[in-house]
């Protein structure tokens, strides 16, 4: 709603029409005929005139506003019930906008006083501003008035920085420990900046950039000066980040400290950490604090076994230590981080790549290490991922081998989706295809594949990357995963223009693998006439064979499985007892678990017509041969590779099993 005073709309649109035309027909004054509208005052003299006039007389000066308009809005002003500024009745009059006045305000710096600039802005009220004065005038200190508004939380440290820029004409900024360039900010100059809250960002065309919280005292000004020379470039930023910078400076100097004075000692903890854990095979290692310890395990084999507990003092070396090596900020500890390092084991050789994640806690950060081994060695190749031999051939024959189409690998997060999908790029790699990959990040080296490693700070996001993966003419595109609508489409509409693409997917199983692409409105039609496979799998501890015994079945297992122990006939189950050879776990290594959907017509047509996911699943395993993670799990464990409890904590059941004579003849596994 526009503002309306007592005056006719006539006179109003009168106005208006003086508003546009100004920069056109109103005669230009120079500044020998112009009127010194706004006096010269020094600092801290009164203003002979309202500030709110002196803002409209510097927007007439600055030829924004013309006379008429400066007294139509005073007139509407005067006549208002409430106690609005000149200003924003000159911005709903639509006369002026806030980009104009701070042009205005830019080009006469230091015009306004901060106080009535901010309640003009009604950024602050007029009585919050006289209680300031008042608190300001009686204190002995002198404290500056920003201080004051802040401590009496009329405004926000932020808000005084824009309001502060506005009125000096100085650009402000987003502070971060990150961007301070070190080598300004030494002992000496930390001293200064303390006391005179202001910091040094940067050198710019061989000048400071410095951060001032108040740019307008003179004292802070001229200590800066001193340190960074007269031509330093001012800059605002908030009390608040200023100090957080400085703190975080303070306290990543006792780190340092701290960390020089254990040196040897965190570096050679750090060392033996990374090689015990290649050594157990770890995927992972995490580093947790508590209130009065810090716990170190590994995940070996898809569970957490201990590893050491340390004394809470070396929580901050070993942190500062790995940060380092990480390239993460030693300084920042209430955000969380992401860093990447290169391990070398220097008894096998073999290069680790680690991808570390910072976690902050209420005790301090959680640290956890993905360990991803370099060496092309480590991958499988695709005969020895585990899978049956039946369903192997299947995956072979009428997934890999056809020339176009999408196959999808499926699978929680751990579940060895991305040790099948390389070994799957092996397989299909040779002179005669061109592969290329998008990966976050990139995990294993390939000669002769084409791949690239994600990056969003330098712009190669993973959309960017898709739109410009066909135009490299491909032969196969590998996806590292599906992860939104975009994604789905790009690998849906490769395949079509006759590329085989390989990604991975989170779901359950193989069917909630196409209900998932159904779920994100990609098309029916372009499931079924694209999608040529979906992978589901899972990965189960492999039992150790220096400790495993015999196992019969309890009634308990039998009810949750839901099969009876005459369906079992022929299995040697096994259990875990535990030694010294897999730490008395009972388990060593892993073994997985598929479930593979080769799409048939029947199925391609039950996706068509939008089928349940119970209907889906029937007409697979009626006709497609669909052994499922379950029944595929218990093959396994009828053969004493894994435990029944590790089939039961880890397959989904969604359908009671068939017997294991039927399921070995589907698999083609040997008794």
């Amino acid at each position: 709603m526009k503002l309306r005073g007592k005056d006719s709309d006539k006179e109003l649109g009168a106005a208006s029409r003086t508003s546009k035309q100004l920069i056109f027909m109103e005669p230009t004054l120079n500044e020998s005929t112009r009127p010194n509208l706004i006096p010269e005052m020094g600092p801290g003299a009164e203003s002979p005139v309202d500030d709110s006039d002196a803002i409209g007389m510097l927007l007439v000066k600055g030829g924004f506003l013309s006379e008429t308009q400066l007294t139509y809005a005073r007139r509407v002003r005067s006549k208002l019930s409430s106690s609005k500024t000149l200003f924003s009745v000159l911005k709903e009059l639509e006369f002026v906008t806030e980009t104009q006045l701070h042009e205005t305000l830019a080009a006469n710096p230091g015009t306004i006083r901060l106080g009535d600039l901010l309640v003009e802005l009604e950024v602050l009220q007029k009585t919050q501003l006289e209680v300031a004065l008042d608190l300001q005038h009686g204190q002995a200190g002198g404290k500056r008035l920003g201080e004051i508004l802040i401590e009496r939380r009329f405004i926000d440290s932020e808000k005084l920085s824009e309001v502060l820029a506005i009125q000096c004409g100085i650009s402000q900024i987003e502070l971060r420990f990150g961007d301070i360039d070190k080598k300004l900010l030494t002992k000496e100059a930390y001293r200064a900046c303390c006391n005179h809250v202001f910091v040094p960002i940067h050198r710019k065309d061989g000048h400071a950039v410095v951060a001032f919280a108040d740019p307008t005292d003179d004292k802070s000004r001229t200590v800066a000066a001193r340190l960074f020379g007269q031509d330093l470039i001012p800059a605002i930023a908030s009390w608040r980040a200023i100090n957080e910078v400085l703190s975080a400076y303070e306290r990543g100097t006792k780190e340092q400290q701290t960390a020089s004075a254990n040196d040897s000692e965190v570096v050679r903890f750090v060392e033996n950490m990374f090689s015990d854990a290649v050594k157990e095979g770890a995927s992972d290692i995490h580093i947790e604090p508590a209130k009065e310890h810090l716990r170190i395990r590994f995940r070996s084999d898809g569970v957490m076994i201990p590893y050491k507990e340390l004394g809470k003092e070396l929580l901050s070396a070993v942190t500062s230590r790995i940060k380092i090596l990480a390239n993460a900020d030693i300084a920042e500890k209430r955000r969380h981080q992401d860093g990447r390092l290169i391990y070398e084991d220097r008894e096998t050789g073999t290069g680790i790549d680690v991808r570390a994640s910072f976690y902050a806690t209420v005790h301090g950060e959680n640290i956890v290490l993905r360990l991803l081994s370099r060496k092309n060695g480590m991958l499988l190749q695709l005969e020895d991922i585990g899978m049956a031999p039946r369903m192997m051939e299947r995956f072979r024959d009428d997934a890999l081998d056809i020339p176009s189409g999408v196959i999808i690998i499926t699978g929680p997060t751990g579940s060895g989706k991305t040790t099948t999908l390389y070994s799957c790029i092996n397989y299909l790699n040779d002179e005669e295809k061109s592969v290329i990959t998008a990966e976050d990040p990139v995990e294993y080296m390939l000669d002769g594949v084409s791949q690239c490693s994600i990056n969003p700070k330098i712009n190669v996001t993973f959309e960017e990357t898709l739109r410009h993966i066909v135009r490299q003419d491909p032969d196969i595109i590998v996806l590292g995963e599906i992860r939104d609508r975009f994604s789905a489409e790009t690998a849906i509409q490769a395949a079509l223009t006759g590329h085989k693409v390989l990604t991975t997917f989170h779901t359950e199983d193989s069917i909630g693998g196409l209900l998932r692409l159904l779920n994100m409105n990609i098309e029916a039609f372009l499931i079924s006439s694209t999608v040529v496979c979906v992978v589901a799998q899972r990965l189960m501890r492999r039992l150790c064979v220096h400790c495993a015994e015999p196992y019969v079945p309890t009634p308990l297992d039998l009810r949750r499985l839901g099969i009876g122990l005459d369906a079992l006939k022929g299995a040697s189950f096994k259990h875990a007892r535990g030694c010294s050879h897999c730490r008395f776990t009972g388990y060593r290594g892993r073994v997985g678990a598929f479930e593979l959907l080769i799409l048939n017509e029947l199925v391609r047509d039950a996706i068509l017509n939008r089928r349940t996911s119970y209907d889906i699943r029937r007409i697979s395993l009626e006709t497609s041969g669909l052994v499922t993670l379950v029944e595929d799990g218990l093959v396994k464990a009828a053969r004493g590779e894994t435990s029944l409890r590790e089939v039961l904590r880890n397959l989904p059941r969604l359908h009671k099993p068939r017997s294991l004579q039927e399921l070995r003849r589907l698999t083609g596994e040997s008794r």
